[in-house]
């Protein structure tokens, strides 16, 4: 909301009329306009972002603030006396919560990236890029070495002001500092990460105590390395020039999509003003502030922009200093396009909102048959290739075979080996199986018939394997294959 004269002059009026050409013009410019400009820094084109509070800042802080503290601790988490998640690469299983995925079991992997994609297009149809802004890793932790180098060198401004500034000896402590503590989060990222692949609770230990092996060593070191760059260094050159998704997400986005928007119509023309000042000028005072604590130094006043992650710092920002001038709030917001023109948002009418919601919903319910359909034990029959069959001196027909019987479970258990197909198949072996954790058995045996009870000289025979434990359902999980069993 603009003061404006009651009574104008003439003049006045030539120069409310002229105004109001300058909004007509203003708001094509601002809808149309998505070339970026960047405000580097003259120097070496850094950009040093403001700290800015505020309600979408402190919602972000807490998002991020939970995202680093999962992240760090799951590891440690233990379920069933296992790590509660695992990536071991030596034993090729993932551990989750009491479920044991195998290579074979990577497709049900496969199909939860498939569905966090698809949600993420979801959500994108509604809110815009707002992960990128409130759940992004490279938001999260460029934001949390940002706050470090607030604290030991200061606001924007004293930042810049030490870039430019000789050496010295305070110069040197507050970067050796800043360096330090960048450094040490970025290990125990590092140590983080690779927590999910190598028990966490010997791993911290042995990194810190310098008793790691090799490999482990470098593994930490190197996403200790690319933290350390991605977040303290590259920052928003990652959003800007690495990251696909940057490029991509505006095909999701509709005419009802909530992305942060400057209200043009309402803005401009823009121009500075004393407090409480009549005057013919938009809302916007130009105060650059939604410029100064912008995390990639776009301007959002010019458009949509790939460059904006829809953090909202700009929004709290703009909001402060309308308060502070006795204006709306709201000026830079999350809005749609239908919104700024004054139209009912009607995001479930969208093709793509409705389209990628069946798309998630269809693919949870395939994940979740492929998952109440998955085994927990796994059985491999290969038949003795040296001979077909023997034939022993009391007409007794055998076939020798070898089982690979794999528990896929996180504990021991005992199992029962069965004969189907011709009943007059007996078992010379224990039929009694004992398979520790996660161990594949690989178990000779051999099969004998009456050669009297064999009609044909190839018969199917099928080798079932049950789970002497009963399931949450009161049944015994069992699995089978068949199998030839030839005789003369």
């Amino acid at each position: 909301m603009s003061n404006h004269n009651p009574s104008p002059s003439p003049s006045q009026s030539q120069s409310q009329g002229q105004g109001q050409g300058q909004v007509q013009q203003a708001i094509p410019r601002a809808i149309q306009q998505t070339i970026p400009i960047v405000q580097l820094e003259p120097g070496g084109g850094k950009i040093h972002f403001r700290e800015q509070k505020g309600d979408f800042q402190r919602l972000r802080t807490r998002l991020n603030s939970l995202l680093v503290c999962l992240f760090l601790f799951i590891p440690f988490l233990n379920y069933q006396g296992h790590q509660a998640i695992l990536f071991d690469i030596v034993q090729q299983q993932f551990f989750f919560f009491g479920i044991s995925l195998w290579p074979q079991d990577f497709t049900l992997l496969a199909w939860v990236f498939i569905i966090a994609a698809f949600a993420l297009f979801f959500v994108t149809v509604f809110w815009g890029r707002v992960w990128c802004g409130y759940l992004c890793p490279q938001t999260a932790w460029t934001f949390m070495f940002s706050w470090i180098e607030n604290r030991i060198v200061g606001n924007s401004n004293n930042r810049k002001a030490l870039d430019k500034a000789p050496w010295s000896l305070a110069k040197f402590r507050k970067r050796l500092a800043k360096h330090s503590l960048w450094g040490l989060m970025a290990l125990l990222t590092g140590c983080g990460f690779i927590g999910y692949f190598i028990p966490a609770r010997e791993l911290y230990v042995d990194i810190f105590s310098f008793s790691a092996g090799f490999w482990v060593t470098s593994w930490v070191w190197f996403f200790a390395l690319c933290t350390y760059l991605n977040a303290g260094w590259m920052r928003e050159m990652m959003c800007l020039h690495c990251c696909p998704y940057a490029r991509f997400q505006s095909v999701m986005f509709d005419a009802n999509t909530k992305t942060v928007t400057y209200d043009a119509a309402r803005g401009e023309a823009r121009g500075p003003r004393k407090r409480k000042q009549e005057t013919q000028l938009g809302d916007c005072v130009d105060c650059n502030l939604c410029v100064d604590v912008c995390p990639t130094g776009i301007d959002i006043r010019n458009g949509l922009q790939y460059e904006c992650i829809n953090c909202g710092a700009c929004v709290d920002a703009c909001n402060q200093t309308m308060e502070k001038f006795g204006y709306p709030l709201n000026l830079i917001s999350y809005a749609s396009e239908n919104q700024l023109k004054g139209q009912k948002h009607v995001i479930w009418r969208s093709p793509r909102f409705l389209g990628y919601g069946a798309a998630v919903l269809i693919m949870l319910i395939i994940l979740g048959l492929d998952m109440r359909s998955r085994s927990e034990i796994q059985l491999n029959v290969i038949r003795d290739r040296q001979s077909l069959y023997r034939e022993t001196l009391d007409e007794m027909i055998e076939n020798s075979y070898r089982l690979k019987i794999r528990n896929k479970t996180q504990q021991d258990r005992e199992y029962q080996l069965q004969l189907g197909g011709n009943p007059q198949y007996r078992l010379l072996a224990d039929a009694r199986l004992l398979i520790h954790a996660g161990e594949q058995l690989d178990y000779p045996i051999t099969v004998q018939a009456p050669s009297a009870a064999l009609d044909t000289s190839r018969q199917t025979i099928d080798f079932i394997v049950t789970d002497m434990d009963m399931d949450a359902n009161g049944q015994a999980p069992s699995v089978s294959q068949s199998s030839s069993f030839f005789s003369h």
